[in-house]
């Protein structure tokens, strides 16, 4: 019987390429919230994924971007870049459609990375004419010495499963690092924060979702089901009218649907009430955004 592998597998690309879709499809479950808006990971999050002979930590990071003018974009690059300096493997993740300068500027950082890499060219399924592919698979080889080059679509669960056999090659011979049935590094309160803030996110106009961040005040649960308040953080007054919006129908939209997926997570009935508060300029406040649960690499 082979030896036991087990190590940290960061999954990074540039923001909206799909790395948060992937980590979800390969898990078979939602471990990070997807929208189409970039920016949408803010956070470092594990996914454990454990079989017969391998346990594979998927480490989903944000989206590596150039403009990082606010200290929540620089945050989040740093927290990017560290999960890289931590990885036994890399999946470089990048659209089969449409390469860009920021695909570019991740390539810049993957060459001071030293653990191996594999590229992952997602959304292969809008591909046309196929013969396409062997162009952008040809352009990928010229760019880095890549371990292998795996065209797949995160969303249609194409060459995922090829994917998975490969990866415990390039991982270390360890024991397993969590319990075969976690999942994730992120507790229950995470999640409802994140799946609040999916909802405003997919609600809410173009620039919105990146002036605000859901907070849990009271997370509790009893026999009877869970109590949750949460506390909606925007930047400016004119944006807290939009996310209650007229006679408090966003916030109530947003509140429906966010309880039913997190009683769906939970497995119980969930009792969600939602305030919005104006925090001036939180996005770019180091020390408000540690208030607030952002990570600090």
């Amino acid at each position: 019987m082979s030896a036991h592998r087990c190590g940290l597998v960061a999954v990074v690309g540039r923001p909206n390429v799909g790395k948060s879709t992937l980590v979800n499809a390969v898990m078979g479950r939602k471990v990070s919230i997807v929208t189409a808006k970039p920016q949408t990971t803010r956070h470092r999050i594990l996914a454990v994924h454990s079989g017969a002979n391998e346990q594979i930590i998927f480490v989903d990071t944000p989206g590596l971007h150039r403009n990082a003018g606010k200290a929540m974009n620089r945050l989040m690059n740093r927290t990017a870049a560290s999960a890289l300096a931590d990885a036994d493997l890399v999946l470089f993740v990048s659209d089969a459609t449409n390469w860009t300068a920021e695909d570019d500027d991740v390539l810049k950082r993957l060459k001071s990375c030293s653990a191996p890499v594999i590229a992952l060219l997602n959304k292969v399924d809008k591909v046309h004419p196929k013969e396409k592919l062997f162009d952008a698979l040809g352009l990928m080889s010229a760019r880095y010495s890549f371990e292998e080059i795996v065209p797949i679509s995160a969303q249609k669960h194409d060459n995922l499963d090829q994917l998975m056999k490969m990866i415990p090659a390039y991982l270390p011979e360890s024991p397993p690092l969590f319990p075969d049935d976690m999942h994730t590094d992120r507790g229950d309160e995470f999640h409802a924060a994140e799946t609040i803030r999916e909802k405003l996110t997919l609600l809410l106009h173009q620039e919105l979702p990146y002036g605000l961040t859901v907070q849990i005040e009271r997370f509790q649960t009893e026999d009877s089901g869970a109590t949750i308040n949460a506390m909606i953080w925007v930047e400016r007054d004119s944006q807290k009218g939009i996310v209650v919006g007229k006679n408090g129908s966003v916030l109530k939209k947003v509140g429906r649907a966010a309880r039913l997926e997190i009683a769906e997570q939970l497995g119980c009935p969930v009792h969600l009430e939602l305030w919005v508060k104006v925090k001036s300029n939180w996005a770019d406040n180091e020390k408000d955004l540690m208030n607030l649960g952002y990570d600090a690499p």
